[in-house]
């Protein structure tokens, strides 16, 4: 029998994901980070347990540098999540990466300021546990086996996605200027948003599998000419294209190997190191 309380992979995007799937199941967990965006929305993808969790909230009330990552990924990962997918808005840096470009990105440049990027900062948690210090490599920052299927399922809906290319993560809310955006630019970086970071470095603390799917929503402000862009664009485009990517979502996720079946670099991320913390 299944446990309708526990899954397998984890999603981390909006209502517009898991809306439509029959016999959904409302989660609230708690964490030693604090409460997640929301509850953990609990489904069935292609006869795999899937948890849904919106990155912003129901209401999208949380802007990028207020959500609380780790408890994010923690609540995945203590439900029984341990390969997530990390659908998110970004902008072209590119002419040719112009609106509704899917990207799989193989690399990450975090440019942000004030978020808490690792669970093993040496402060103590609630219970008095104290984490021990750990350095985990994010040379390759995504899972292989996430980005095939990612890919592979793009493919199979008709949308030839860009395979890889760099995210660079941005403080936000607010947009780049056009000399920020230039230079993004300069350093041949792929596309830019403001939600990739922490995510990708925390998963891979807590040996998960993490796969971007970035969806380019408008040309940044170097790679166009006009105003900038503008955050009705954004959702504007999004919402115009958010059906095709819950597809290439779900086939994604009946691609992805089994939990047992993983052999990736995320697998054994610590080494054997001790990380002072018990894994939920």
């Amino acid at each position: 029998m299944v446990n309708k309380a526990n899954a397998e992979i984890g999603v981390i995007g909006g209502s517009g994901f898991y809306s439509f799937l029959e016999d959904v199941t409302e989660l609230q967990v708690d964490t030693p980070y604090g409460p997640p965006s929301d509850s953990v929305f609990l489904g069935e993808v292609a006869g795999r347990r899937v948890a849904f969790l919106p990155r912003h909230g129901r209401g999208h009330h949380l802007p990028p540098h207020r959500i609380n990552y780790r408890a994010n990924l923690w609540a995945l990962r203590s439900v029984g999540v341990r390969q997530v997918l990390g659908p998110c808005a970004v902008g072209g840096l590119r002419p040719e990466y112009g609106p509704g470009t899917l990207l799989v990105p193989d690399q990450l440049v975090d440019r942000t300021k004030s978020r808490v990027g690792t669970y093993f900062d040496g402060l103590p948690l609630p219970d008095g546990t104290v984490p021990n210090v750990v350095h985990v490599s994010l040379a390759d920052p995504y899972c292989p086996a996430g980005r095939a299927a990612a890919l592979k399922a793009a493919r199979g809906r008709d949308w030839e996605a860009v395979d890889g290319g760099t995210l660079v993560v941005i403080e936000g809310p607010r947009f780049s200027t056009r000399a920020e955006s230039l230079w993004h630019q300069a350093q041949g970086w792929s596309v830019v948003g403001m939600t990739g970071h922490p995510e990708a470095s925390l998963a891979r603390e807590l040996e998960l599998c993490y796969t971007s799917l970035t969806l380019v929503t408008d040309l940044d402000a170097g790679a166009e000419t006009g105003e900038g862009v503008s955050h009705d664009e954004v959702l504007r485009v999004f919402a115009a294209n958010v059906d095709r990517l819950r597809g290439v979502l779900f086939d994604a996720v009946a691609a992805l190997p089994s939990t047992e079946e993983r052999d990736c670099l995320c697998v054994n991320a610590l080494g054997g190191m001790d990380p002072g913390l018990a894994l939920p």
